[in-house]
């Protein structure tokens, strides 16, 4: 049967992920508030 503890204690994750992470999370960019906010700058003038 499945030891679904012993599983976990083995368990470790990806380095693709946390590589995935690192870039997301070092780049600055925009969310939507953002591009909003400059859509209405460039409708109102």
């Amino acid at each position: 049967m499945f030891n679904y503890e012993e599983e976990l204690e083995k368990f470790q994750p990806s380095l693709e992920v946390e590589q995935v992470e690192d870039a997301v999370n070092g780049n600055d960019l925009p969310d939507v508030t953002d591009i909003l906010k400059d859509v209405l700058k460039q409708i109102r003038g």
